[in-house]
């Protein structure tokens, strides 16, 4: 199985800002290996096995200041690669994974706002179907 690159979407608003700090369209992107995902962000990188992945959805309609760049969240210590408000898919793990700071502190899921978040949840769908016992 070949890997699958999912570029993130960009917004225009916040190209300048992304680009302060660091995050470009030629650093970053989702990529799903023949048994790894890894989400890369400028500086920052998430990555597990897919085994790790419990779950998928896609998440729309984010505010601006809780959304563009690399976020935490301290209600859920999700994390969040964030290039645009419209739309992300959120991915789920069953062992928290680090993304922000290291080793310090595990997020049990990440958001990624890729330019096509329904390919990249229903290959992640797909690939978590396939590891189930039949």
């Amino acid at each position: 199985m070949s890997t699958q690159r999912y570029p993130f979407d960009f917004d225009p608003r916040f190209r300048a800002l992304l680009a302060a700090l660091g995050i470009r369209e030629i650093n970053s992107e989702v990529l799903l290996e023949e048994d790894r995902f890894l989400a890369r962000f400028g500086r920052w990188e998430a990555h597990t096995s897919i085994a790790n992945i419990r779950d998928v959805c896609i998440t729309r309609g984010y505010r601006w200041y809780r959304a563009i760049g690399p976020r935490g969240s301290a209600a859920d210590r999700g994390a969040s690669f964030g290039t645009n408000t419209r739309a992300g898919v959120c991915v789920r793990f069953h062992t928290p994974i680090p993304a922000l700071f290291g080793q310090r502190i595990l997020h049990p899921g990440l958001t990624v706002t890729v330019a096509d978040p329904e390919g990249l949840a229903t290959e992640i769908d797909r690939r978590i179907a396939d590891r189930r016992p039949t």
